[in-house]
């Protein structure tokens, strides 16, 4: 079960605004990446539903999570059927992503008052899945979807909608101003974040120091979108 409200993860993820997304079948791997991405303030991790038994994974990694890494908020992501949620949600899933909508989702996660966050391509995708009580809405791929002008175009005639972009960000300066200029509620962050050289290196105070500059940015970004209004 979830040891995080939905309340905890929304107000986590409206503050700490971005989410590091991974995925690797070997748990010691998956163990020093999370544990890395802690010390480098992350908060919120999605743990991708990508390999064979990678649900058992989650499990191991979980249980880490509670032992070493008390305040983080782990979910499940690239969950595409009510029954994959329903399994991450028992393991201990604090949040559901996926790369589509799909009601039935929306209704199983809403049922256990916990987040879902489904992948949205289109205006009509994101109204329908606002309308089945998903408060965050991921843009996939937010790279070919139109990137930052895509946020920025949709939050004129959707002022409310709460926007998470994956795809196509990366922890530089340039990049992630630009997402949060055009309004992006928090940002998904996956291979550019772990290189696989850094992976493989096992360097993992990289990933560390990519998270602690990351944050910088965002928070340089959200205080000048805050004297713009």
């Amino acid at each position: 079960m979830a040891r995080f409200t939905k309340l905890e993860v929304l107000h986590t993820m409206k503050e700490r605004s971005m989410v590091p997304v991974f995925y690797d079948g070997d748990i010691g791997i998956t163990e020093h990446v999370l544990k890395a991405c802690y010390e480098g303030g992350v908060r919120l991790f999605e743990f991708t539903n990508r390999g064979d038994f990678a649900s058992e994974v989650f499990v191991a990694l979980a249980k880490y999570a509670e032992r070493e890494c008390p305040e983080m908020i782990l979910g499940a992501g690239t969950v595409i059927d009510a029954p994959t949620a329903a399994i991450y949600m028992q393991f201990g899933a604090n949040f559901i992503v996926g790369p589509c909508f799909n009601a039935e989702v929306a209704r199983i996660c809403n049922r256990h008052c916990v987040p879902y966050i489904p992948g949205c391509g289109t205006v009509t995708e994101i109204g329908d899945a606002e309308e089945c009580g998903c408060d965050v809405c991921k843009i996939f791929p937010a790279g070919c979807v139109g990137g930052p002008a895509f946020v920025k175009n949709i939050k004129a005639p959707l002022p409310w909608a709460n926007i998470l972009a994956t795809g196509a960000v990366e922890p530089t300066e340039e990049n992630l101003s630009a997402w949060f200029k055009a309004g992006t509620f928090a940002v998904g962050m996956g291979s550019r974040l772990f290189p696989k050289d850094v992976i493989a290196s096992g360097d993992w105070q990289a990933i560390t120091d990519k998270c602690i500059f990351a944050f910088k940015v965002i928070e340089s970004n959200k205080k000048l979108n805050l004297k713009r209004q």
